[in-house]
């Protein structure tokens, strides 16, 4: 049950009332979110307190444009910085279009969008950054898409503003993708996607603790598209994904979906195996003909070490397996939720986002199970 922390003291209010001044008021008459919105925004939230202020901005602006229902559902990834204060002050402005969820701590990108799909109501659902690197001006163009009876909207970053080297790595990882699962997708790495209620609730009930959604939703999809979208410098900040999680993130992405990697090092295995079966034949024939030789033996370690380094790959691809599984079994949650912040909150309540309580528990049983 869920208790929320007593009344803000005057130094407080003065805190809250400098944030209202950084959030989107409804306009006069602007198009109030229903009990079953048609579109869901989902945005997840680490530490995006510098580029908060003009998303909501021009996600709202460009929403109410749109003249349909319409909800935003922000997750806030275990940020450090004031992100859960400004969300907590947009939710206070436009409680009817806002929704925030709180992460009890940092579970990673991809758990915070699977919570937010457990609380998004609309018929389309949308992933945006929060880093403004995919407008959200192009919103309206993915909602067209939709609209048109594509259950699953991708996009292709035009003009992409990335450094080289991350976009030739997304190129790698794109070319072996292809080459090794069914999921088509030119542009993994853009999370500007949109998916229809049937889509969402196909991952919703999958029980994966890893995985990469865009990849999932496709498999669940029966009419998939992709269409060009802009694409823009990051507003503020540096990128949150490092070298390691870009790498584990491709590693989630090949393991979660194929089983080509262990069939291909098993035919390598049968291969190497086949050809040092011949050059056991060749050196015990040359040891009968030739008699004892000594030459070669660099060599002989050269092929030593290549096998050894080839055997401890195949053991870490086995073990990544083998991770999955065990993460799997397990049991545990993909996320906890320490807060949610929607419409049926009193908008009197003006305490810190700091003073957040804390729900302790596992979720709920589906939940527990899908873990």
């Amino acid at each position: 049950m869920r208790c929320f922390a007593p009344r803000a003291r005057p130094a407080e209010r003065l805190e809250y009332a400098r944030m209202q001044a950084m959030t989107v008021e409804s306009p006069r008459g602007a198009l109030q979110a229903k009990s079953h919105p048609y579109i869901s925004i989902v945005i997840p939230v680490f530490n995006e307190e510098a580029s908060l202020p003009a998303l909501f901005t021009r996600l709202y602006g460009t929403l109410d444009r749109l003249g349909t229902p319409y909800e935003c559902v922000f997750v806030d990834d275990g940020s450090r910085d004031r992100s859960v204060a400004l969300l907590r002050a947009q939710q206070q402005a436009r409680p009817q279009e806002t929704r925030v969820v709180v992460f009890q701590r940092n579970f990673g990108q991809h758990a915070a969008i699977l919570a937010a799909f457990e609380h998004a109501a609309g018929e389309v659902i949308i992933t945006l950054d929060a880093d403004l690197q995919n407008p959200p001006e192009e919103i309206p163009r993915l909602v067209e898409a939709a609209r048109a009876g594509h259950d699953y909207v991708g996009t292709i970053r035009k003009g992409r503003r990335d450094h080289w080297a991350r976009r030739l790595m997304s190129r790698a990882i794109n070319a072996v993708r292809d080459r090794t699962t069914q999921i088509r997708i030119t542009d993994q790495g853009c999370m500007l996607r949109a998916y229809s209620r049937a889509v969402v609730a196909a991952v919703n009930a999958s029980p994966e603790v890893n995985t990469f959604i865009p990849a999932l939703a496709y498999l669940y999809a029966r009419n998939p598209t992709e269409i060009e979208v802009a694409h823009e410098a990051r507003h503020a900040g540096r990128s949150k994904y490092s070298l390691y999680r870009l790498i584990r993130l491709n590693f989630d992405l090949m393991t979660g979906f194929t089983v080509v990697p262990l069939q291909l090092f098993s035919m390598l295995g049968m291969t190497i195996s086949g050809i040092a079966g011949v050059l056991v034949l060749v050196l015990a024939a040359r040891r009968l003909i030739l008699g004892p030789e000594v030459e070669g033996v660099f060599t002989l370690f050269g092929i030593v070490f290549f096998l050894v380094g080839l055997a401890l790959f195949g053991i870490g691809l086995i073990g990544e397996y083998v991770g999955r599984i065990y993460e799997q079994v397990r049991g545990r949650p993909r996320y906890v939720i320490a807060a949610v912040l929607d419409a049926t909150q009193a908008r009197d309540d003006v305490s810190r986002a700091d003073d957040f309580p804390r729900e302790s528990g596992r979720p709920p049983a589906r939940e527990a199970n899908r873990a």
